[in-house]
């Protein structure tokens, strides 16, 4: 994919928003895990060890401190700790790992063909409700926890080697990889299933399986940006995917929703937060994890829309490193009023880690074509 960009103002930002970000109090939660995730991948795209430390220290103290119980929200943090213990060979960062992998598989409340309720407590939050950010926080983390432990590092074939301790500790939960992976994939068939309109192929924000309906149903921007975004690293992340047939349900559904969401593109190069609606307000962190998909889809076709949404995304760095015009945490909401009083007036870690997302993807497939 050819994007014309300016590799220093990309650098620039990244290490704008990732210094931003390693300011904020953020907690042992989704948008903590959403903001490391984005900072492990800049540091995997900079080699900025600085971004790592800064992540050892933080993950090493809320240790200390204590962690909370788990739930599918709180499992996105495991996506740091997989860099982390990738970073430091410690096995108590994929001991973490792995005690998240276990709550999904065998806690987690689920529903119908055992797909993973939304959950952001110890309660019964949403009864039988499915939403797209599960696939982020949890279905995605199983995808590359479980290849992880194959003999694996994403789509290349190695070997484990049982005398390296950070493979030996791999070794101890390698029996229960395709399993994993199997979940994992079980839950974007479903997903795609339940929250995929296969007429517009925009994705709905939520399903209730009680009443057999998408509750509101409106296209929410942030839960096709959770769904391309997760769906364009399935390739990337599953060593022969091609012999995984859920893995053709991802290809085709990540195929014609990005067809699909670049005819709601904005003359900003952004996306709204109620998608096909032209009073919605542009919203920066879906447009990063679209257009981040975009990146990762690896459809030439798709560069002029890449192009204008990095310049869009650019335009909301602040000079400090603020992603702006974010909007806060969104339930399914009641009414199309609901989306559209989301204020998006804050810092939010999901905001500043699809950001790094998007650049670090941008930055990665440059370097491809090199």
């Amino acid at each position: 994919m050819k994007v014309s960009f300016d590799n220093e103002e990309i650098l620039s930002a990244i290490d704008r928003v990732a210094k931003k970000t390693m300011t904020m109090d953020l907690t042992w939660d989704w948008p903590c895990g959403v903001a490391y995730y984005g900072l492990a991948e800049a540091y995997k795209a900079t080699g900025k060890t600085e971004y790592m430390e800064f992540l050892k220290n933080w993950v090493d103290e809320y240790i200390e401190m204590g962690l909370p119980s788990w739930n599918v929200n709180t499992c996105a943090m495991g996506h740091c700790l997989i860099t982390l213990y990738e970073y430091t060979g410690d096995k108590k960062y994929w001991d973490l790992v792995m005690s998240k992998i276990d709550y999904l598989r065998n806690d987690a409340l689920r529903f119908g063909d055992h797909v993973l309720q939304h959950t952001v407590s110890s309660n019964n939050d949403f009864p039988e409700q499915c939403w797209a950010d599960t696939l982020f926080m949890a279905a995605f983390l199983m995808l590359r926890a479980g290849s992880k432990l194959t003999d694996t590092v994403g789509s290349k074939l190695r070997m484990l080697n049982p005398d390296d301790p950070k493979d030996a500790a791999l070794m101890e939960y390698q029996p229960q990889a395709m399993d994993i992976i199997n979940d994992s994939l079980n839950q974007y068939y479903w997903h795609i299933q339940y929250l995929q309109n296969k007429e517009t192929s925009l994705w709905y924000h939520g399903y209730n399986n009680v009443h057999k309906d998408h509750m509101s149903g409106f296209y929410w921007g942030r839960a096709n940006a959770w769904a391309a975004y997760t769906m364009s690293q399935v390739k990337k992340n599953l060593y022969d995917w091609y012999l995984f047939p859920p893995c053709m349900d991802v290809e085709c559904s990540l195929r014609d929703q990005l067809a699909a969401l670049k005819l709601v593109q904005t003359e900003n190069g952004l996306w709204r937060t109620i998608l096909d609606d032209e009073e919605a307000y542009e919203e920066v962190s879906a447009s990063a994890g679209i257009a981040a998909a975009m990146v990762e889809m690896n459809n030439p076709l798709h560069a002029k829309y890449v192009q204008k949404a990095l310049k869009g995304i650019l335009d909301n760095v602040s000079a400090d490193g603020r992603v702006l015009n974010v909007s806060g945490g969104t339930a399914v909401m009641k009414d199309r009023e609901g989306y559209m009083g989301v204020p998006k007036a804050w810092i939010q870690g999901w905001g500043q880690g699809l950001a790094l997302a998007f650049f670090t993807a941008i930055l990665n497939d440059s370097r491809k074509q090199q």
